[in-house]
């Protein structure tokens, strides 16, 4: 089994070990540096080059390194806060100017891969949730009133008898379709998005671990491996990667695991009986399974199969947790050999919602609770907007300069994960 994500293998060998040596950087000057190399960080270079801005992204491993080539590659609609909970929090009117954020930000990203020629194996073949219980599917019903009442959006319901013409599985009690959502290779992805920002005449550096930031006067000191930068202004682009380099933002993120393990090449009849329709699926527990099928028919299938970060223990740990889940799920899978496994950062924030803005002096962007695909690369365009002095008003936008609120008696360090995965595991059994 090979400890790397798969999606990997499909770019060149992008991100293997090998790789020239960083530049210099000691004495370099621009007008904005980007402190990672993501989704979010190349998708604001690409829009501050556009514009003429000079930029240095900063990549501490390769363009793309984190989530933004380790996801599941799932385009979802709506944001990880439920419709339901998003109108108690908000109110109708609010609520469905966030959902629709969500729409707005896959039709920017449909039009960036367009307009860069990004092949990235972009699939239009929407999603699918899984009932875990009854219960579930009666709740999916509210959920479909809702969102036609509110929020002008259609899905349709599947009872259990009916299922199994979009997904090869009895574990389940039926399922609500959304055929607005997407997928996409999340490597081949980030691996156009880096070129489309270099083309615009941004710098990509990898390899420039950035240790320290702080403000100069009216420009700021970047402290990287490859010596000082002098910014005129920062963006930190790190999400579930933020470190000391940014202790502030690092108060209002949360880094969770998230696993994924893929299977060996699957025979046509198989994979076409287990997802006939090729659709990003994903379940209705708090401990959920997220899967689907690779351009070359194998199943990948994810989840939170532990509350910790990612190392070589806890991957090897998941993939045996996931192993079984994917056999419980898909008995025909039962034996089936599989060939990757790996884990990565998702970031979560105190109120479950993306966050851009600006914090003490910095500019940010983070936050997507796994759903970060099409939000990460609008919001760093976003970002990057009112950064380039356009006066953007936006519900994502942050307008207080102490940025969203901090996580209390939180320095960066999840302590608490497995106590919230505990919880979650309790209310998976009685909810």
């Amino acid at each position: 089994m090979i400890e790397s994500p798969y999606w990997w293998t499909t770019v060149g060998g992008l991100w293997s070990d090998a790789g020239t040596a960083p530049p210099a950087l000691a004495g370099t000057k621009c007008d904005v540096a980007i402190v990672g190399g993501g989704y979010t960080g190349l998708s604001a270079a690409r829009t501050l080059a556009r514009a003429g801005a000079s930029v240095l992204v900063l990549e501490r491993e390769r363009a793309g390194w984190g989530a933004s080539s380790r996801n599941g590659g799932q385009v979802l609609t709506g944001l990880k806060v439920e419709p339901a909970a998003l109108v108690a929090r908000y109110g109708e009117s609010r609520a469905r100017a966030l959902f629709e954020v969500s729409l707005e930000s896959i039709a920017v990203l449909e039009s960036l891969i367009t307009s860069e020629a990004i092949e990235c194996d972009y699939e239009t073949s929407g999603h699918l949730l899984a009932a875990c219980k009854p219960s579930h599917f009666a709740a999916f019903r509210d959920e479909q009133a809702l969102l036609s009442r509110t929020f002008n959006h259609r899905v349709e319901l599947v009872s259990r008898d009916d299922q199994r013409a979009e997904l090869g599985s009895d574990l389940y009690h039926g399922l609500m379709i959304d055929e607005r959502s997407r997928g996409i290779n999340p490597a081949r992805y980030v691996a156009g998005l880096a070129a489309a920002a270099r083309r615009a005449g941004a710098t990509l550096v990898e390899g420039a671990a950035v240790g320290r930031v702080a403000p100069r006067g009216a420009r700021w000191s970047v402290a990287t491996s490859c010596g000082d930068v002098d910014a005129g202004d920062v963006l930190m682009a790190t999400n579930g990667y933020t470190d000391d380099a940014a202790p502030e933002l690092r108060r209002r993120l949360i880094p969770i695991g998230s696993y994924i393990i893929v299977t060996a090449p699957l025979d046509a009849p198989l994979a076409n009986a287990l997802l006939p329709r090729r659709r990003m699926a994903f379940d209705s527990k708090h401990f959920l399974y997220y899967f689907r099928l690779t351009p070359d028919r194998r199943l990948l299938f994810g989840g939170r199969a532990e509350f910790s970060r990612p190392d070589a223990g806890t991957t090897r740990r998941a993939a045996a947790i996931l192993e079984r889940g994917m056999a419980e799920v898909f008995p025909d899978l039962h034996g089936t050999r599989v060939e990757f496994a790996w884990g990565g950062n998702v970031a979560f924030t105190r109120d479950q919602m993306p966050h851009a803005g600006r914090l003490k002096g910095a500019y940010y962007a983070a936050g997507y609770c796994g759903h970060g695909v099409a939000m990460a690369t609008y919001l760093g365009a976003l970002v990057a907007r009112r950064l380039g002095g356009e006066a953007v008003s936006h519900p994502l936008l942050d307008d207080s300069s102490d940025g969203f609120a901090a996580i209390p008696f939180y320095r960066g360090d999840p302590w608490f994960l497995p106590l919230a995965g505990a919880y979650y595991r309790v209310l998976d059994l009685i909810q």
